[in-house]
């Protein structure tokens, strides 16, 4: 089981090893990376998530709602817990506290969900669903509350102090949907919703910059990182622990409140178990938000998960 996880965290670090080779050597400017950004965040990741929902069967997402509520509430609670946690006591920015707290919050479903949960359960089209439907969870109804607090303070830099006030939320709301980030799949499960299928040639043609958006997002990752300095304080120690121990935990939590029993027990506590994902990071310096706690949490996590996640897998195998 060690190796199978090691076998799914290999790429993460040799792609983020190779862009953080990339900007420390020169080849790629660590400074200024917006076009790369550009690229991942309008185009790249919009066109993977857009796809993996549009393919979802709406029947197969109806049937995965137990799984929705699961990986919803344990989101949510680690969201708040988060950033009421980093601007209270570690008095963070309310972009450095967006930053981390999605970080922390929304687990790599992209990158490791399928090959854990395959090399658990077995690789299948229920295997796939619930993947897809973790994904869409994150991208519809998490990321936005990042966006919301990026946009706002963005407002206020800009010395709109109108538009940070409840009155201006649903402009800010407006500006938080319209981003490819967000109506990519959000498109894609209204199309589901309605029994709307894509054109086969449609999701060929989209399908290059669908596969290129992890890759992309974790080289992107590394080209940021080399041009930070890791530093472990409380933020990153806190972050590490809720991420790798306390988010799992809650999720066991509502599995049990909710009697859920077998695969779908079983993927929700996992799926919230994966280490943090690189959306914060990503998303953070899209809107020019350089958060090195965040950065810390992913590193960390992305390296000792490779001890929690056995403890999940055995923990849960009774399921």
């Amino acid at each position: 089981m060690t190796y199978i996880i090691i076998h799914a965290l290999a790429p993460i670090f040799v792609i983020m090893l190779l862009g953080f080779y990339a900007g420390k050597a020169k080849m790629v400017d660590n400074k200024n990376v917006a076009l790369l950004n550009v690229f991942v965040m309008d185009f790249a990741l919009p066109a993977a998530l857009f796809s993996a929902t549009v393919k979802t069967p709406w029947l197969g997402i109806v049937q995965q709602s137990p799984l929705i509520v699961v990986l919803v509430v344990s989101m949510w609670v680690g969201w708040f817990a988060i950033y009421f946690t980093a601007t209270r006591l570690f008095h963070k920015s309310p972009q450095d506290a967006a930053v981390l707290t999605l970080t922390v919050s929304l687990p790599n479903y992209a990158a490791l969900g399928l090959p854990i949960l395959g090399s658990v359960l077995g690789e299948g089209p229920l295997t796939s669903l619930s993947v897809a439907v973790s994904i869409a969870c994150g991208s519809v109804l998490l990321t936005p509350f990042c966006l919301l607090i990026l946009e706002r303070e963005k407002a206020l830099a800009a010395g709109n102090s109108q538009q940070s006030g409840i009155g201006m939320l649903p402009i800010l709301m407006w500006r938080s949907v319209t981003k490819p980030i967000v109506w990519g799949p959000l498109l894609g499960v209204v199309l589901s919703g309605l029994g709307i299928g894509m054109p086969e040639i449609v999701l060929a043609a989209i399908k290059p910059l669908g596969l290129a958006a992890t890759a992309a997002a974790l080289f992107l990752t590394g080209v940021i990182l080399s041009a930070r300095r890791l530093s472990i304080n409380g933020a990153v120690i806190l972050g590490s622990i809720t991420k790798l121990l306390i988010q799992p935990l809650i999720a066991w939590g509502v599995v049990l409140a909710l009697g859920l029993h077998g695969q779908v027990a079983i993927t929700a506590i996992l799926m919230i178990a994966l280490s943090a994902g690189f959306f914060g990071v990503v998303f953070g310096n899209r809107f020019g938000v350089q958060s090195p706690d965040a950065e810390a949490v992913l590193l960390i996590t992305s390296l000792l998960c490779i001890l929690s996640l056995p403890l999940f897998i055995t923990l849960t195998s009774g399921m």
